[in-house]
């Protein structure tokens, strides 16, 4: 979960700080470069970090720009001790879905319902996501350029 700069939290020596001052302390080799995924350019490449806290089950991820520097902060859950690789992952599963709900609201009108009851929003939401999917999978094969790319 992406948390402000000024989440403050217990460092594994006791000591309480903000997860903005942690950059500075680490060392230079504590920095992974990654990429978190694919997007409209190419791969998402950051420098990642990641701090242990006294708690085994809760970690802090960092991502710093490669470009200029700018930094993001995760707050990790992480009960089952999944790899560094896959907290990236994870955090950059963000942009993705954000783009999901983007093109959802451009395409279907995912934003677009004026209803006072549950049932009537639970409706119109499920029909806008199965509308998506269908013209996302129709994209697909299109592009794909299979033998039969009618609708049938």
């Amino acid at each position: 979960m992406a948390v402000p700069r000024t989440t403050k939290f217990t460092e594994a020596t006791g000591r309480t700080v903000r997860c903005e001052d942690l950059p500075a302390r680490l060392r230079p080799n504590a920095w992974q470069r990654r990429a978190c995924g694919i997007g409209s350019k190419g791969f998402r490449v950051y420098d990642w970090a990641l701090i242990d806290t006294p708690d085994p089950d809760h970690q802090y991820l960092i991502r710093r720009s490669i470009d200029d520097g700018e930094l993001a902060f995760y707050h990790c859950y992480n009960p089952n001790r999944a790899g560094f690789g896959d907290l990236v992952l994870v955090a950059g599963a963000r942009w993705p879905i954000e783009e999901c709900f983007g093109s959802g609201k451009n395409e279907v009108g995912l934003d677009d319902y004026q209803v006072r009851t549950w049932d009537a929003w639970h409706r119109h939401i499920t029909l806008a996501m199965l509308a998506h999917t269908f013209l996302a999978v129709t994209a697909h094969k299109a592009k794909k350029g299979g033998s039969d790319n009618r609708i049938r």
